[in-house]
C-alpha cells in the first residue's frame, strides 16, 4: 500500500513538471494525443511554433529553459512541421560547456539537419573541439553527431583524431569511433581505405561491444572482397563458439540467449566467406551443429538465430547432417500456429530446396495450407515457393490456386506478376493442350490488361510453332481446341484488349484450317468483335485482318465465298477511317478480292506466319520489268558514284544535316594540322580550303593584300593540298591586289573560311585547343545539346563565326605584309567570285563581271600623285617611294621619301596627308589606311614603328 502511494507522488510530481519539464510541455504532449484529427492537430502545433518562436527571439531566456524549448522544436518537427528558425539556437548550444545541455545541443542539431546543410560547417570545428576533450561523455557526444553530420568533404577534417580514438581507454569511446570509421566508409570508401587493417585489429578488442561493433563494417569490407579475408574464418568460428557456449558477460544476454546479435552477424559473415569453399565450410559444421542443438524455440530471439543458422547452411558448401538438421528445423517453423514463424519456415524452405529438391515434397501440404491462411503477406511468400517447387506433377493444382488467388486481389501489381508466372509454368509443365489453352484463357481473361503484350505475343507464337515435336496431329490438336474455346468465348461481354488480338489473330490462323466452321461463320464472329469495339483501333485492325486471311485461305482453295452485307458496310466505314493503318488494310481486303488464285497463293501463303522471310537485296525479281523497260528505250540506271557534274545526295543530305545542326553541339575530332612539307606551291593551281569547323557559316572580311605563293613556300615551307576541290568560292569582297598570277589567297569554301599560310600557326594552336578537349566534349549529354541549342542560336553563333574571320584576317595581312619581299609582277586586282547559290548542287556557273571597286573611284578624287600605280612595273622600283606610316598618326604632312630606304620595303606607294577639313586630305589618309591593311584608332606610332622593324 505504501508503494501505491509513493508511485501516485511521483507521478503527480511528474503531472507538475517534477521531472524536469515544465507543465507547458506535458499539456502540449497531452493535448497533441487527445487530438481527433490531423486539423486539430496542425492548429495546435502551429500555435506552439508561434509560441516558441517569440521566445527565442528573447535575449533573456536562461540555458535551462532554452533546453526545453529545442525540446518541444524537436518534437515539432517530428510530427512534420518546420521548425527552421530554431535550428541556429540548437548550433549554438553545442558550444554550450554544461555537459547536458551540449549533448541536449547535439541531438537535436543531429535530428534538424544533416551533412548537406548549410549550417553544418558551424558544427565541424565544435565536433573537432569536443573530440579532444578529456570527459569521455563529450567525446561519445560529439562521435554520435560526426557519424550524423559529417559528409564526404568534411571528412579529413576529424579522420585523424577518430583514428587515434581507437586506443582510448574508455570502451563506449573506442565502440562509437569504430562506428564512425564505419559511417565514414559507407559516405566515402576511398577516405579511409588506407584503415582497413585497424578493424582487424579492433576484432580483438578485449570489450565485446568494440569487437561486435568491429564485425559491422568487416560484413561489408567482406560483401566487397570476400577473397581478402578468407583467412579470419577461424578468428570468427571461434568468436562464435565462445559466444554460443556463453563465455560473454550476462549482460550481453538478451531473453537468456548469449549476445544473439553478434551470433547473427557472425552467421552472416560465415555464409559468405564459406559460400563454395568446401574447406571454409568444413570449418563451420560443428559451431553451427552445436547452435542447431543449443537452439531455443520458445523466444524470437532463439528463432531468429535458428533462422540465421539455416540461411547460412544454404549459402556455404552442403553437408548432409546440416541440411537434414535444417530441414528439421523449418518443419516445426511450418508446423507452429504463428504467422512469422510460418513466413520463416516458407523462406528458409525456398532457400533449401535450391540445394535438394525433395525436401520441398515433404512439406507441400503444409504450404498449401499457408495459401488458405487470411494473411496475405504469409498467401504472397507460399507463392513465391510454389514457383520455385512446381513439377509436371503438381502443376495444375499450383497453377489453379494461383489463378484463384489472382482473382480475388486488387493489387495490379501483384496481379501481373502472378499472371506472367502462371503463364511461365503453363508454358513448361502443361500435362495437356486443352488443359494449356484453358488455362491461358483463365489468366487474360482476369488479368486484363495487366498482362504483358509480350505474353500474348508468345502464346501466339506457341499456338504457331506447336510444341516443337514432329507429331503434327498433336499441334493441329492445338490449334484446333484453341479456335473451339476462342468461339465460345468472344461472345463475352468486357473482354481485355490484349485477349481479343489473340482471338482475332487465332481465327483468322486457324479458323477454317479443320473445315469443322465455315468461313461465313468465322468473318461473322470477327465483324461482331470489330462492331464491338469501335474505340479499339488494334482490336479493330486484328478483325479486319483475319478477315483478310479467311477470304485469302478460301480464294486459295478455289472456294467461292460471298462478302456478307454488314462486312461491306464495315470495309467501305474503314476505307473512310481517320486511322491510316485501318484505311490500309480495308484497301487491301478490297485489292486481294480482285486477284486470282495464284497470286492470292502467293501473297498470302497458308499457315506461313512462324516461316522467315528471305529478303532479295538485289531485286531479281524485277529483272523482266526492267529488261522490257531496256527494250521500250528506258536510259539504263547510273550509280549515284559515278555520275558527273551532279552533287551527291548523301553529301547534300549531310550538309542539310550540318546546316540543321548549327545549334547542337559538336562531338567529332578535329582533323590534326597537315605535317610541314619543304616542297613549294606551285603558282598556277587553286589552293586547297582547309577544313573550318561547320558553324563557320559567313565570310565578313576578306584579306586585302599578300605575298606571292613562292615567297610563301620560301618562307614556311607549307603546301596545301591541291586535289579534288570544287573551284567555286565564296562572295565577293574588295581587296588589294597580289605580286602573283595566282588567284586569291583567302577564299570561302562551303561557308567556312580558309585562312592563308601566314596564319597557320594560329590555326594549329586552336586545332590543337579543340583536339585537348576532344574527351570532354564526347561526354556531353542528349540535354545538355539541347540546352546548347536554346543559349546560343544560329544568329549568335554566325556573329561569333564573322568576329573570329575578321580577326584572323587582320592578322594573317600583318603577318603577310611584315614578312613579304618586293616583286616585279604587275599588281593587278582580281575582284573575287560572286557569293554561291544555295539551289546550286555543281552545275558549271558562268562568271560574272568584275566587280568595281568603290575605293578605286573614290580614290580619283585625289590628285594625280595620289592616283600612281601602287607597285612598279619594273625592277627598278626600289626608287619608289617608301610609306611613312606614322604619317597617318602624325600632326604633320610627311611628303619627302628618300630612294633607296634600308627599311623594307612594302611594295607599296602611300601618299599621307594631313587630316584636315578638306576632302581631298580626309579620303587620302583613307587610302594610305586600307592599302596598309590597318585602322587607326588613336596616335600610336611606337606600335607601329616595333612592328615595322
Amino acid at each position: 500500500m505504501e508503494q501505491l502511494r509513493t508511485i501516485g507522488r511521483e507521478l503527480a510530481m511528474g503531472s507538475q513538471g517534477g521531472w524536469g519539464q515544465s507543465k507547458e510541455f506535458l499539456d502540449l504532449v497531452k493535448s497533441i494525443g487527445e487530438a481527433r484529427s490531423k486539423a486539430e492537430e496542425d492548429r495546435i502545433i502551429s500555435r506552439e511554433l508561434d509560441h516558441l518562436k517569440r521566445r527565442l527571439a528573447d535575449p533573456d531566456v536562461p540555458r535551462r529553459k532554452m533546453k526545453e524549448l529545442l525540446l518541444r522544436l524537436v518534437y515539432a518537427e517530428m510530427l512534420g512541421h518546420d521548425a527552421s528558425f530554431g535550428h541556429i539556437h540548437a548550433v549554438k548550444m553545442t558550444h554550450d560547456e554544461s555537459l547536458p545541455l551540449k549533448r541536449t545541443g547535439y541531438l537535436a542539431v543531429s535530428l534538424f539537419l544533416d551533412e548537406r546543410h548549410d549550417l553544418v560547417i558551424l558544427v565541424v570545428n565544435t565536433i573537432q573541439k569536443d573530440l579532444r576533450s578529456d570527459n569521455y561523455l563529450v567525446v561519445c557526444a560529439a562521435l554520435t553527431a560526426a557519424c550524423r553530420l559529417i559528409g564526404e568533404e568534411a571528412i579529413p577534417a576529424v579522420l585523424p583524431q577518430v583514428v587515434e580514438l581507437l586506443a582510448h581507454p574508455k570502451e563506449a569511446v573506442r565502440k562509437k569511433a569504430v562506428m564512425a570509421l564505419h559511417r565514414f566508409y559507407q559516405r566515402s570508401p576511398s577516405s579511409v581505405s588506407h584503415l582497413v587493417s585497424n578493424f582487424r585489429k579492433r576484432l580483438c578488442d578485449n570489450d565485446p561491444g568494440v569487437m561486435g561493433a568491429t564485425l559491422c563494417p568487416l560484413y561489408d569490407l567482406i560483401l566487397e572482397d570476400p577473397n581478402s579475408y578468407k583467412d579470419l574464418v577461424v578468428s570468427f568460428v571461434n568468436i562464435l563458439k565462445q559466444v554460443a557456449e556463453r563465455r560473454l558477460p550476462t549482460s550481453y544476454d538478451y531473453h537468456q540467449m548469449p549476445a544473439p546479435f553478434i551470433q547473427i552477424k557472425l552467421l552472416k559473415i560465415l555464409a559468405v566467406l564459406g559460400s563454395g569453399d568446401k574447406q571454409a565450410s568444413g570449418n563451420m559444421y560443428m559451431v553451427l551443429g552445436d547452435i542447431f542443438r543449443k537452439g531455443d524455440t520458445a523466444s524470437n530471439i532463439g528463432n531468429a538465430i535458428l533462422y540465421e543458422c539455416i540461411c547460412c547452411i544454404s549459402s556455404i558448401f552442403p553437408n548432409a547432417k546440416m541440411l537434414d538438421a535444417a530441414a528439421e528445423t523449418t518443419s516445426k517453423f511450418l508446423k507452429s500456429d504463428s504467422h512469422n514463424l510460418k513466413y520463416m519456415g516458407i523462406d528458409a524452405l525456398g532457400r533449401l530446396i535450391k540445394i535438394n529438391p525433395d525436401i520441398a515434397e515433404e512439406h507441400q501440404l503444409a504450404v498449401i495450407d499457408c495459401l488458405e491462411d487470411p494473411d496475405d503477406t504469409l498467401k504472397r511468400k507460399t507463392f513465391e515457393l510454389l514457383y520455385k517447387m512446381t513439377k509436371s506433377t503438381n502443376v495444375e493444382v499450383i497453377v489453379d490456386r494461383m489463378i484463384e488467388y489472382m482473382i480475388n486481389i486488387t493489387d495490379h501489381h501483384y496481379k501481373t506478376e502472378i499472371a506472367s508466372r502462371c503463364v511461365e509454368l503453363a508454358e513448361q509443365f502443361a500435362p495437356s493442350n486443352q488443359w494449356f489453352i484453358q488455362t491461358m484463357n483463365k489468366v487474360f481473361e482476369h488479368a486484363g490488361d495487366l498482362v504483358n503484350i509480350r505474353v500474348a505475343h508468345n502464346l501466339m507464337r506457341l499456338i504457331a510453332e506447336g510444341f516443337g515435336e514432329e507429331d503434327e496431329g498433336a499441334d493441329s490438336q492445338l490449334r484446333s481446341s484453341a479456335v473451339d474455346s476462342y468461339l465460345r468465348i468472344v461472345g463475352e461481354p468486357k473482354l481485355p484488349s490484349s485477349f481479343l488480338q489473340i482471338i482475332c489473330w487465332v481465327l483468322g490462323e486457324y479458323g477454317t484450317a479443320d473445315g469443322k466452321y465455315s468461313a461465313s461463320y468465322i468473318i461473322g464472329k470477327l465483324y461482331d468483335v470489330a462492331e464491338a469495339h469501335p474505340t479499339d483501333d488494334t482490336v479493330r485492325a486484328y478483325a479486319i485482318s483475319a478477315i483478310l486471311k479467311i477470304f485469302a485461305f478460301e480464294i486459295a482453295l478455289g472456294r467461292k465465298i460471298d462478302m456478307l452485307p454488314e462486312c461491306q458496310s464495315l470495309i467501305d466505314e474503314l476505307s473512310a477511317s481517320h486511322s491510316t493503318d485501318l484505311q490500309q488494310r480495308a484497301y487491301e481486303l478490297q485489292a486481294l478480292l480482285g486477284l486470282d488464285k495464284q497470286a492470292v497463293e502467293n501473297v498470302m501463303p497458308a499457315d506461313a506466319s512462324c516461316e522467315d522471310i528471305e529478303i532479295d537485296r538485289n531485286l531479281s525479281f524485277l529483272n523482266g520489268y526492267v529488261q522490257q523497260a531496256f527494250e521500250n528505250g528506258a536510259a539504263p540506271y547510273i550509280p549515284e558514284s559515278e555520275r558527273s557534274g551532279v552533287v551527291s545526295v548523301v553529301n547534300y543530305k549531310a550538309q542539310d544535316q550540318q546546316e540543321t545542326s548549327a545549334h547542337a553541339l559538336r562531338f567529332e575530332a578535329y582533323e590534326l594540322p597537315p605535317a610541314a612539307s619543304q616542297a613549294s606551291i606551285s603558282p598556277t593551281t587553286d589552293l586547297v580550303p582547309v577544313p573550318e569547323p561547320s558553324y563557320y557559316k559567313e565570310d565578313h572580311q576578306m584579306s586585302r593584300s599578300q605575298p606571292s605563293g613562292d615567297s610563301l613556300s620560301g618562307e614556311f615551307g607549307l603546301k596545301l593540298r591541291l586535289d579534288g576541290v570544287q573551284k567555286k568560292w565564296g562572295r565577293p569582297a574588295y581587296s588589294s591586289s597580289t605580286p602573283s598570277s595566282s588567284t586569291s589567297s583567302q577564299q570561302a569554301t562551303n561557308g567556312g573560311v580558309s585562312s592563308e599560310v601566314g596564319g597557320s600557326t594560329s590555326s594549329q594552336a586552336r586545332e590543337s585547343t579543340y583536339g585537348s578537349k576532344r574527351q570532354q566534349a564526347t561526354e556531353v549529354s542528349a540535354e545538355k545539346q539541347r540546352l546548347a541549342a536554346s543559349l546560343f542560336g544560329k544568329a549568335d553563333r554566325k556573329a561569333q563565326a564573322g568576329r573570329k574571320t575578321a580577326k584572323e584576317s587582320s592578322s594573317t595581312e600583318k603577318v603577310a605584309t611584315a614578312n613579304a619581299t618586293p616583286q616585279p609582277a604587275k599588281e593587278q586586282v582580281i575582284p573575287s567570285a560572286p557569293p554561291p547559290d544555295l539551289l546550286d548542287l555543281g552545275e558549271p556557273v558562268s562568271p560574272s563581271p568584275p566587280l568595281a571597286d568603290p575605293f578605286t573611284q573614290l580614290e580619283g578624287l585625289l590628285g594625280p600623285a595620289s592616283a600612281s600605280p601602287v607597285v612598279s612595273e619594273t625592277p627598278a622600283s626600289s626608287t619608289s617611294k617608301t610609306p611613312d606610316l606614322m604619317s597617318i598618326f602624325s600632326d604633320d604632312v610627311q611628303t619627302g621619301v628618300t630612294s633607296g630606304s634600308t627599311e623594307p620595303s612594302l611594295g607599296v606607294n602611300v601618299v599621307a596627308a594631313k587630316k584636315g577639313p578638306s576632302l581631298q586630305d580626309a579620303l587620302q589618309k583613307d587610302a594610305a589606311a586600307r592599302q596598309v591593311g590597318v585602322t587607326p584608332t588613336g596616335n600610336n606610332p611606337i606600335l607601329f614603328k616595333d612592328l615595322l622593324g
